[in-house]
């Protein structure tokens, strides 16, 4: 699947990949993460894709896309987008699509292999125009979660698919083993997103 000579760049829709490892019941070590795809070729660059509410005082996700910023990633935000719909509810829609498929054509001349953690059908075209342009792709999602979380046309357009549950020994870290955040952090306490 990997070739050690490869250049790979990981494309990590940042929304989706919460979602599916949340459905598998655990979360992504993100030093492990880029550890793990550095093993299988040459790790060019890992982008982390994400919209962030900016009216809000605090983030929960504040945390993490700093600790990314400083630790191998290149991220990559746009404020979302907040709106009421139909029935008067507030909603928040922050898509990254468009950011994530620009940047992979972007690269796509000096990049052989892309990563895509996203199970979103929406990404089949960009596949397909990598694919055109002799790169190969591998999506990562999973189809262990009920329902999936992988459009059945993204996996089956992909040159490759890994179930995230399969990456869980490799990249996970159990709900119980969370940072304790800064807040409520000892003095003998490391806070640490990886």
């Amino acid at each position: 699947m990997f070739d050690p000579r490869e250049k790979i760049v990981l494309l990590i829709d940042g929304a989706n990949l919460y979602a599916a490892s949340k459905a598998l019941n655990f979360d992504i070590d993100y030093r492990k993460l880029l550890a793990a795809f550095n093993k299988r070729g040459y790790l060019l660059r890992a982008y982390y894709f994400t919209a962030l509410v900016e009216d809000q005082e605090y983030s929960s996700i504040r945390p993490l896309i700093d600790w990314l910023d400083y630790n191998g990633y290149r991220v990559i935000t746009k404020p979302a987008k907040e709106f009421t719909d139909a029935s008067g509810r507030r909603k928040i829609k922050g898509n990254m699509d468009i950011e994530l498929a620009v940047e992979a054509l972007e690269l796509s001349d000096v990049v052989d292999h892309f990563v895509v953690f996203s199970g979103d059908g929406d990404f089949r075209v960009l596949v397909e125009a990598l694919q055109k342009r002799g790169r190969k792709v591998t999506v990562v999602s999973t189809i262990s979660s009920q329902p999936p979380m992988i459009a059945d046309d993204l996996r089956r357009q992909a040159d490759h698919f890994i179930d995230l549950q399969s990456l869980r020994s490799e990249v996970g870290r159990e709900l119980s083993e969370r940072p304790v955040p800064r807040e409520h952090a000892t003095e003998s306490d490391d806070f640490d997103e990886g």
